[in-house]
């Protein structure tokens, strides 16, 4: 079996061999401003090159993803049995109501992205995040993948100059096979409707709209109406939740993450008291907002959680699940999270998008105390967590070719360069679906620090 590194460098090699296959870049950049990959109003950056996965990685993958879901279940399960459980977190109260409203089916996770560095020397992982409801990026995997299954370079990967197979390979399917399970989560709901009416909502400044209009044409084309819908725009009556023209709502897809519920509590009112009357199927209900929030990492050592897990599972909390505290005077040693700042990254308790995530290797030693002084103690007015940075696994590839078009030949860059990696892996309700690709040439992997996604293919000669 070939690893990565071989798989992507005869790739690299077959582009090389086409003087960098300028043409076919060009075309893919060109699929790309046409296409829906767009989040927040911007085409997402890729690269030409996709990341190529050999078997043994993922079946890693696999295993590490259903691990940890089932380990997270059994946390939220246990926080929503046990009152004195609860302790382990510090949640502000209202978001407490909000875990507490019972979900009316049985399952507790429907829908997670974890968030991994893996090392693929060794097929071993370190967690970065969990994400419930809110996560997304599908759409931005299919629309990649498409392009780069149009292009020269795949196709001469795939098969060889005679017609013939080099590589057997799958794309990651990551629409269908949720609509499938969201149904068969609907039909569990004691209150479900033989012909239901559904709605994809979030505060839609906040969401990626083209995607969830890409799920919505799905549910419709089986046969079921889907709206997409702004939370503020939904009405309660008591009895039925309707949207603002005037149609039911059976069944909610909730995109919208709890934070922004506490921001916009007044304004959603309706959609809380609906799920509290189980007057709608809220799909993931706001428990999902125990793994959402960054403090689930210290919670995972707490003696507490230990005790409700296996000893394979604490071995594996052990093995994948980086030191987290909160940078607060009273539970870590600021002097030395100052002193030793290539070794530390902080970020906000419970945030998204990678707003205020600063790791200390990225910025000089005045910078980072600078910055553990302005967050610690929750002095930006919101709690932030320190975390042990765990240096991130690295793959030859080629940079975006985003302005292409204006560039001549000899001005497109054709030289590969080293790439940091992170691998969010999807769960459907427990089983793992796929990966969400993101690499970045910078300490911290996202959009606004030059990050971009590639397309994910498994190589499953």
């Amino acid at each position: 079996m070939q690893t990565n590194a071989e798989l992507t460098q005869e790739y690299l090699d077959i582009i090389a061999r086409s003087n960098g296959d300028i043409e076919g870049r060009r075309a893919a950049q060109d699929y790309m401003r046409n296409s829906t990959a767009i989040v927040h109003h911007q085409v997402v950056a890729t690269s030409y090159v996709p990341r190529l996965f050999n078997t043994k990685t993922r079946e890693a993958m696999k295993e590490c993803a259903e691990t940890a879901h089932r380990i997270l279940v059994k946390v939220m399960m246990e926080y929503l049995d046990n009152p004195e459980y609860r302790k382990v977190f510090s949640f502000d109260p209202r978001l407490e109501e909000l875990i507490l409203i019972p979900r009316g089916y049985p399952a507790v996770l429907p829908f997670a992205r974890v968030d991994t560095f893996m090392d693929e020397d060794n097929y071993t992982f370190k967690f970065c995040e969990f994400n419930g409801d809110g996560s997304s990026g599908m759409n931005e995997n299919r629309e990649i993948s498409l392009m780069i299954a149009r292009s020269p370079a795949f196709r001469a990967f795939v098969k060889d100059d005679n017609d013939g197979i080099k590589h057997r390979i799958e794309v990651c399917e990551l629409f269908n096979s949720w609509i499938d399970e969201f149904l068969e989560i609907y039909s569990t709901f004691p209150k479900a409707r033989k012909n239901p009416r559904f709605a994809i909502v979030d505060y839609l400044e906040n969401g990626v709209v083209d995607e969830f209009k890409l799920f919505a044409g799905l549910f419709e084309a089986q046969g079921y109406p889907c709206v997409v819908a702004d939370v503020r725009d939904l009405h309660f009556d008591g009895k039925q939740l309707t949207y603002k023209d005037g149609n039911r709502i059976d069944a909610i897809w909730r995109r919208c993450v709890t934070n922004d519920v506490i921001t916009y509590w007044d304004e959603s009112q309706d959609l809380i008291e609906a799920a509290k009357a189980q007057a709608v199927a809220l799909i993931g209900s706001f428990a999902g907002h125990i793994v959402h929030d960054k403090q689930i990492f210290g919670a995972l050592y707490d003696p507490r959680t230990k005790a409700i897990l296996t000893d394979d599972e604490n071995a594996f909390v052990e093995a994948t699940v980086p030191y987290t505290n909160f940078l607060d005077s009273t539970k870590v040693d600021l002097a030395r999270i100052k002193a030793e700042k290539d070794g530390w990254i902080i970020k906000p308790t419970d945030g998204y998008g990678a707003q205020d995530v600063y790791a200390g290797c990225a910025v000089s030693q005045d910078e980072w105390e600078s910055l553990v002084d302005g967050f610690a103690d929750s002095k930006a007015g919101f709690p932030f967590i320190v975390q042990a940075y765990i240096t991130p696994f690295k793959t030859w590839t080629l940079e975006p070719d985003k302005g292409i078009e204006d560039l001549s030949d000899e001005e497109v860059a054709c030289e590969p360069k080293l790439y940091n990696n992170l691998n969010g892996l999807y769960l459907y309700n427990g089983t793992f679906q796929g990966v969400f690709s993101r690499l970045g040439p910078l300490p911290t992997i996202s959009k606004d620090k030059k990050g971009i996604t590639q397309a994910t293919i498994w190589v499953t000669d």
